[in-house]
């Protein structure tokens, strides 16, 4: 009787976090008929648009080319009606019903959204004269646009949106700090609606472009059972180790992490099974549930889709997008060490011993064996597909391309038969009697799915595409694999092909509407997202926020960025994490880069995006709120309040970060000088995150005393910022005549930033001085420019003209939406002086010298008290 109940509890809480996962991210509603048909292949048709649009087809054939703002109009459109189909109007609506009055909004809404591309002809024959028509339309759009928001996205953010509106008619009646002229329904509803200011901006723009594609991509490979490999490596991997279930959900949550743009999917398709596992290990409900809240939620800061993130700091930084991974790669990997590390000295903690067998003993050096061999061999098969890809590109000319598309084939179709020797992976873990999988077999067994993550890396790596034509190929392979694997696998193993077939065409199907239906809300998110840009490009909000931090923070940057965490957190509460990132970097970033620049501190501006966007995530574990903290305690049956809190307590190695990075630039691989300082960096920072991990735990080899945990933390700080205390020695820029400006740009490295500092007056009329600095691009090859004329050409490209007389130098121009734009260069402002690199300063990285004295010490002490007391635990 109590097995059945069990089982009965265990499938209505499965049905529950299945409505959650549909509510949150693909919208509740599941109706059949013509409406059902039509939200299904809606889905599927939206898709179909979407790799029509990436891909180069359009061009190939001259034929359905669409520019920016058409495309960007029916993606709203396209948004806007099936998220009337897929959302109801209230919590407690029916999901199997569809009322009247939500198709008749769903039309007007899709003709509203896509207004912009049907009258695309008419609307540009009159720029800035809408007729009543186009008034009519856009105030209707701007309503259907906040209802649809607060069915997908919660009222908090419909509110957000609706008080920004009323916050440009309202301008002449609010205090002096906010007030502005005001503007007329009939402006306020052409700059949103009928431009690309407002609503159909970047944020709508880059949803088109880039992150369409890679939910796609990232629906597909969980459709196809990539999620489930994954998985079950982690469980090979790792399952015999202490804490092997907390650890599994670490892993296994960064790899899905690398595809996923959902925190709340991410816990529920590994916590289904890692968290009764944690319980059962004896980590207790609330920190399993915590672990995994933790783990899940970082998945949004791993490269390369970011939750959506990297491809909008695209067009918000102005860098490319190989940039943006290469920035956000070292703090994603050590957050997610240190979670790992965390999870471990629970486990020592609590006691807690392996759950599964680790299958033959093996001594350490048998280990340290396999597990060199293990990554040799994958560094091997790295460095031979890159090299013969690129030497039968190099040999063959234009006959490369079927060459290499024939290799890809056979590899494929070799993996397949590979897997068809052996059994199917479990789509499921045992958690009665948990047993470990075998290694080798179990990654075998689906290698095949690495081959369109492999083309991803490619293609934007070696071949230099653009993030979203990269994506592209590879879900048209992606495509390719799931139409295909199941009857390939059925023909060699001898069995019928034919179910196989319509198998493999309804997942690919089915992969193609759920990931149309996982882009409903981002699309929608984008669009409010734009309606408040739009607002406060209006009414100058953007220009105010400076004079109002500073008056907060008193002109401290410390204390600015507290402020900045904070505000990102309240927001995130009510916010999706991609809106809030589109708030925090349009109205706090520019100030937190102004106002550092006034306290001489250059920041870069991908750090400080880096920054607000860190904190946006935040809020999906800080209670009250955290819907991946519900999906976790819903799982674990524990109290979700308690679980955020602990889950805050593991994300305080998270939340860390941000401040190094804004501080140590070398943390995002800024300014890394060659490979030793690369190693120096990523192993201090390892480190650091490591003693860090141990500070909050209270733990390393046993419980830590408090001075042992300052010490830790004093570690910690020297290892994360080194150059705080050799600033004491020696400044890091000397200063350098104006003279020479020209002369120092000619011969920056590639890449290098040029600092300078800037005096001139401000728009209130106040004289200021502050520091800026901006990366200078390498000349082209066939570039004959030297001397001064080569520094001139590089300013130039960075987006700077320079009228240089003398030992005077000032900005003559800032091309819009250039680097230097971005970074803070004012035009008409002198050039005061230059800053290089001070060649009297010591290496910071001496700093690491006695903080790993001082962690050797530690480490020491406690093993002399552990065997002392008898409790040291074993590693």
């Amino acid at each position: 009787m109590s097995t059945t109940s069990s089982t009965i509890d265990a499938a209505a809480t499965n049905a529950n976090l299945e409505q959650l996962v549909a509510d949150v991210d693909r919208g509740g509603r599941d109706v059949g008929g013509i409406t059902g048909a039509v939200l299904f292949w809606g889905a599927v048709l939206w898709s179909g648009f979407q790799l029509w649009y990436a891909s180069p087809l359009p061009f190939t054939f001259s034929f359905g080319i669409f520019n920016d703002t058409e495309a960007r109009a029916l993606h709203l459109g396209i948004a806007m009606f099936l998220g009337y189909l897929a959302y109801p109007a209230r919590k407690s609506s029916p999901r199997d019903q569809m009322p009247w009055h939500d198709w008749v909004f769903a039309l007007i809404a899709g003709f509203c959204g896509s207004y912009l591309f049907l009258f695309y002809n008419e609307l540009a024959t009159r720029p800035g004269i809408p007729t009543t028509m186009d008034i009519t339309v856009a105030a209707i759009g701007l309503v259907l646009l906040l209802e649809v928001t607060r069915r997908a996205l919660g009222a908090p953010m419909a509110v957000l949106g609706a008080i920004f509106v009323a916050y440009v008619f309202l301008g002449p009646w609010l205090p002096d700090a906010l007030s502005h002229r005001g503007a007329s329904l009939e402006r306020l509803v052409s700059h949103m609606w009928l431009t690309t200011e407002g609503v159909y901006g970047v944020a709508l723009g880059v949803s088109v472009s880039y992150i369409f594609i890679f939910v796609l991509l990232g629906s597909l490979l969980d459709r196809c059972g990539a999620g489930n490999y994954m998985m079950q490596v982690s469980f090979a991997l790792l399952g015999h180790l202490r804490g092997g279930p907390a650890k599994v959900a670490v892993v296994s949550s960064a790899v899905n992490g690398i595809v996923s743009a959902s925190s709340v999917a991410n816990v529920v398709t590994g916590g289904i099974f890692t968290i009764p596992l944690m319980k059962k290990a004896g980590y207790g409900g609330i920190r399993a549930g915590a672990i995994e809240t933790a783990s899940s939620v970082n998945g949004q800061i791993m490269p390369p889709v970011m939750g959506a993130a990297a491809f909008l700091m695209i067009e918000y930084v102005g860098i490319p997008y190989t940039d943006i991974i290469k920035h956000a790669l070292l703090p994603a990997s050590i957050s997610y060490i240190a979670l790992f590390y965390i999870v471990h000295l629970e486990a020592l903690k609590l006691g807690i011993q392996p759950m599964m067998s680790a299958g033959k003993p093996r001594t350490v050096l048998q280990k340290l064996g396999g597990w060199g061999m293990g990554i040799a061999g994958s560094l091997i098969v790295m460095g031979l597909v890159y090299w013969i890809g690129v030497g039968v590109q190099a040999v063959a000319g234009e006959a490369a391309f079927a060459i290499l598309l024939g290799l890809l084939v056979a590899l494929y179709l070799w993996l397949l038969r590979v897997a068809a020797q052996h059994p199917d992976l479990p789509t499921e873990v045992n958690i009665t009697n948990p047993t470990r999988p075998e290694a080798w077999p179990t990654i075998r067994a689906g290698l095949y799915f690495l081959i369109p993550i492999g083309i991803l890396v490619w293609c934007l790596t070696v071949e230099h595409l653009s993030a979203g034509l990269s994506a592209f190929w590879a879900v048209v392979a992606m495509l390719i694999q799931m139409l295909t694997q199941r009857p390939l696998v059925a023909w060699f193993r001898k069995q019928a092909v034919a179910p196989m077939v319509k198998v493999g065409v309804t997942d690919t199907v089915t992969g193609l509407q759920e990931g149309a239906r996982n882009m409903i809300g981002i699309a929608i998110a984008c669009g409010t997202a734009g309606l408040i840009v739009g607002a406060i490009t209006l009414t100058g909000l953007g220009l105010r926020m400076t004079a109002f931090v500073e008056l907060v923070s008193m002109g401290n940057v410390l204390v600015m960025l507290f402020f900045t965490a904070a505000v990102c957190l309240v927001l995130g509460l009510g916010m999706p994490t991609t809106a809030n990132y589109i708030l925090m970097a349009t109205l706090m970033a520019p100030v937190v880069v102004e106002l550092g620049a006034q306290s001489g501190l250059v920041i870069p501006l991908i750090a400080v995006h880096m920054f607000v966007f860190y904190y946006g995530i935040m809020a999906d574990i800080t209670p009250p709120v955290g819907l991946a903290t519900f999906a976790a305690a819903a799982i674990s049956g524990e109290d979700p309040i308690k679980t955020g809190i602990q889950g805050v307590t593991y994300a305080m190695r998270t939340a860390v970060l941000p401040f190094m990075f804004i501080f140590n630039p070398l943390l995002l691989l800024i300014d890394v000088e060659g490979w030793s300082e690369l190693l120096l960096v990523v192993g201090g920072a390892t480190l650091a995150s490591l003693t860090f991990a141990a500070a909050t735990m209270a733990w390393m080899r046993v419980k830590a005393t408090w001075l042992e945990i300052a010490l830790l933390l004093l570690v910690t700080f020297m290892l994360f910022r080194p150059d705080f205390f050799m600033n004491y020695i020696e400044p890091k820029y000397a200063p350098r005549p104006t003279s020479e400006l020209l002369k120092i740009a000619a011969e920056m490295p590639e890449k290098g930033r040029l600092v300078a500092v800037l005096s001139g007056m401000n728009l209130e009329g106040d004289e200021l001085q502050k520091t800026v600095a901006v990366p200078l691009p390498a000349l082209p090859e066939d570039s004959e420019a030297s001397g001064d004329a080569a520094g001139l050409q590089r300013l130039s490209m960075a987006g700077l003209t320079v009228m240089a007389f003398g030992d005077q130098a000032q900005i003559a121009a800032v091309r819009f939406g250039s680097q230097a734009r971005r970074s803070g260069w004012e035009q008409g402002w002198d050039i005061a002086e230059v800053q290089v690199p001070n060649p009297r300063r010591p290496s910071e990285f001496w700093v690491y010298v006695p903080a790993l004295a001082l962690l050797v010490f530690i480490w020491m002490a406690q093993g002399r008290r552990g065997r002392r007391l008898g409790t040291l635990a074993a590693a």
